[in-house]
């Protein structure tokens, strides 16, 4: 589920592993084990989850992905009121980033 993300170009992958880690909890708990401790996105679900937030370094690298794949596929896309959507689209989740909680330092 988590994975569609790197298809699709507007949709990020972080909010998505996030939803599925929300998912697994309430489905199974194997599931939600498994993404909570794997190595490379686990602490990142692990800190949201707590209540903790995301690093800074990630939230501009998902506003960047995000900005650069709607842009790319602007280009391509002929159809006017799919490229507002889209940029609508964009616009929400570059707010949500923006707007969730930061990660603050880890070291007092």
């Amino acid at each position: 589920m988590g994975l569609i993300g790197i298809i699709v170009p507007i949709l990020p992958t972080t909010p998505l592993i996030i939803l599925a880690a929300f998912c697994f909890g309430k489905s199974s708990p194997t599931l939600h084990n498994w993404l909570v401790t794997n190595r490379y996105f686990g602490h990142y679900i692990t800190d949201y989850q707590k209540g903790l937030g995301v690093p800074l370094r990630i939230k501009l690298f998902a506003i960047l992905v995000v900005w650069v794949s709607v842009i790319f596929t602007l280009l391509i896309i002929p159809l006017l009121f799919v490229k507002v959507f889209m940029l609508i689209v964009a616009a929400s989740v570059t707010v949500f980033i923006l707007t969730s909680p930061l990660l603050k330092s880890k070291n007092p």
